[in-house]
């Protein structure tokens, strides 16, 4: 029971920081940021990944279940909106000159 309150503690105290953290951050600065928050799931993946390899409880595994189901949207989600961004930047074809 003492690994899930620290498991807790830990989930509640990064919520907190990375809140804190990132609405402080300048707009221009969003896609880094982005960028750098997918990198940052995708180590959680594989944690929760690692997790489901070993014996654990079902308490242990609901909770990297819930890791994996936020980790892989927040990586999709980055994904989507980082396309988004990017077509923001292209420009139409201009007319008479065959592009």
């Amino acid at each position: 029971m003492s690994d899930l309150l620290i498991m807790l503690a830990v989930l509640i105290g990064s919520f907190g920081a990375g809140y804190a953290l990132i609405s402080k951050v300048p707009t221009m600065l969003h896609t880094p940021l982005m960028s750098m928050t997918n990198a940052i799931s995708a180590v959680t993946i594989l944690g929760a990944l690692l997790l489901f390899a070993s014996e654990t409880s079902p308490t242990g595994k609901l909770i990297g279940m819930v890791a994996l189901l936020a980790a892989a949207f927040n990586v999709v989600g980055g994904f989507v909106m980082t396309d988004r961004m990017l077509k923001l930047f292209k420009h139409p074809p201009r007319r008479g000159t065959g592009e």
